[in-house]
């Protein structure tokens, strides 16, 4: 390995493989090496036989669940934003021509025992069941101004400047309810916790707006699109724009020590003897580890069925988010369901995931609010997988570390790291700049 690169990246995992896409489209010279020799690295996708071979050891699958062929089975389950940074990042590249996405049918949220459609703009907010009469209008007034705003017009701001007015204020303003409040910011909005309500409104405001575009965008029963065959598709997508751009691939290459200057810099990456010359490194935690700290826990619970999520409207789809305060937790859970019609399980059958940041060691107890909602189960395993975050200064040793994958089960905090590292490896903002309504991302 005598040639140098600009960059190369260790592990396959999703945001490993966007960022070796976005670099090579920028023209830099990458190298994309993984000591396993599939895609995906923690995000891959497993069929039924890998999936049991990795929970169950050496048990066979029950022949009642069907071909192991016809399993994907998502190790980090999330859905796209339908208007959202990564459906733009696709957009951008090109990568939409690779993969064939599906509308995801319901997006709910767990309010006092029950599940209930989460509304998303002034015409839902009248409908649910979930405010009583004069909360509904209070609310719909507040979906207006949501709808209405525009950060260039002052006319649209209601005589607020929402980058200095907290979203706490701005929610005051409507009167509107704690439970209101609750399925706003967490289930149209996405917070993990009530951070936000002290924070300038500006970002909680065009995060509710996000929501509602993203919901108009396919007229479906959620905002949310997700890809046909799992998630498993998009690492590969990313992987074949690097190769298109010049990008180097090696999978199944043992080892991977990166190799460092004497002024603490990264000087390349050694595998089998060899080492391959760079002066950057990206890579998953688990490449570095002594340059990462552990700062939580997933908990998360696989669950196969051969039925819809009850209360759903027998959607095939759904994402179920649980704010914290309904189940007294200290951060959101969510509920990932999934079917045959996303070619992930065989006819007939359903795929589940409940996921939370862990606070106990007994993810059986701690996940049992999502799991009391799915019905009857045929088979359920537990899981939990520690989350780390970089402690390295990427501008000193030019190792840039992406942050583990969190419990949500939408990949906007997902992209937010992508863009971050771009940005830091580039020095220039990820232009994300594309005609939505001229693209065609999801097919139906």
């Amino acid at each position: 390995m005598d040639e140098e690169y600009d960059v190369i990246v260790l592990g396959t995992g999703l945001k490993e493989c966007i960022l070796s896409g976005l670099l090579s489209v920028e023209g830099l010279k990458v190298l994309h090496m993984d000591r396993n020799d599939y895609y995906g690295g923690e995000s891959t996708s497993l069929n039924l036989n890998q999936l049991w071979k990795r929970f169950k050891s050496n048990d066979a699958a029950p022949e009642t669940l069907g071909a192991s062929r016809d399993y994907n089975v998502d190790m980090i389950p999330k859905f796209m934003m339908a208007n959202g940074a990564l459906v733009r990042v696709l957009i951008r590249t090109s990568v939409t021509k690779y993969l064939n996405f599906k509308a995801v049918d319901g997006s709910f949220v767990y309010n006092k025992g029950k599940i209930y459609k989460v509304p998303a703009n002034d015409v839902e907010a009248l409908k649910s069941p979930l405010m009583g009469l004069f909360e509904k209008r209070r609310a719909r007034k507040f979906f207006v101004f949501v709808q209405d705003y525009n950060e260039n017009e002052p006319k649209t701001h209601e005589g607020m400047d929402l980058k200095t007015v907290t979203a706490k204020a701005v929610i005051s303003k409507y009167g509107l309810d704690d439970n209101t409040v609750d399925f706003i910011g967490h289930a149209l909005a996405l917070y993990k916790d009530d951070s936000y309500l002290e924070q300038p409104a500006l970002d909680f405001v065009k995060k509710v707006k996000l929501y509602a575009e993203s919901l108009a965008r396919f007229q479906g029963g959620s905002p949310y699109i997700y890809p046909l065959y799992g998630l498993g598709e998009l690492p590969q997508g990313f992987a074949r724009l690097s190769a298109v751009y010049g990008g180097t691939y090696m999978l199944n290459k043992p080892g991977c020590k990166v190799e460092f200057g004497d002024d603490g810099a990264t000087i390349g990456v050694t595998s089998e003897g060899e080492t391959a010359k760079c002066k950057k490194v990206v890579c998953d935690p688990s490449y570095l580890p002594d340059k990462v700290k552990k700062v939580g826990k997933v908990a998360r619970a696989i669950c196969l069925m051969n039925h819809p999520i009850p209360n759903t409207g027998d959607a095939h789809s759904v994402q179920i988010i649980l704010p914290q305060k309904q189940i007294k937790h200290k951060s959101d859970m969510y509920v990932f369901c999934c079917s045959y019609s996303h070619n992930v399980v065989p006819k007939g059958k359903y795929i589940a995931f409940v996921t939370t940041e862990a606070e106990t060691d007994n993810p059986e107890a701690e996940l049992k609010p999502g799991i009391d909602l799915l019905g009857s189960v045929e088979e359920i395993f537990f899981d939990t997988y520690d989350r780390y975050e970089p402690t390295n200064l990427d501008a000193s040793d030019n190792c840039f570390i992406s942050t583990s994958y969190d419990a949500t089960t939408h990949f906007e905090s997902t992209v937010d790291d992508v863009i971050a590292m771009y940005r830091r490896i580039t020095g220039k903002d990820l232009d994300l700049s594309v005609d939505l309504s001229a693209a065609s991302a999801a097919e139906e």
